[in-house]
């Protein structure tokens, strides 16, 4: 039987999917920045990349880029705008 490469971003179809898979990201204790990169970026892929990311959000390409990859830190204003592009928020809860 082949092996088929599994991709997250294939499974995210709606917002509600998107939500979905970064709270699970966000609330697992072990996720660290890179993680959270590496999520941002799937989310990013779902919804048709940087380029088309970028446009939503009124970000410079290479700088979405550059802020989606795991050896930066986004500013919160940056993965604000990323998440809203995508159809979420952040919220907190107590």
């Amino acid at each position: 039987m082949p092996v088929r490469e599994h991709k997250a971003s294939d499974h995210l179809k709606t917002p509600e999917d998107i939500a979905a898979y970064l709270n699970v990201v966000f609330e697992d204790t072990d996720t660290d920045h890179e993680d959270l990169m590496i999520a941002l970026r799937n989310v990013a892929d779902a919804i048709g990349g940087v380029a088309e990311l970028a446009r939503r959000t009124g970000l410079n390409p290479s700088g979405l880029s550059r802020a989606l990859s795991a050896q930066n830190t986004p500013k919160i204003d940056t993965v604000h705008k990323i998440v809203r592009a995508c159809g979420v928020r952040l919220q907190f809860a107590a």
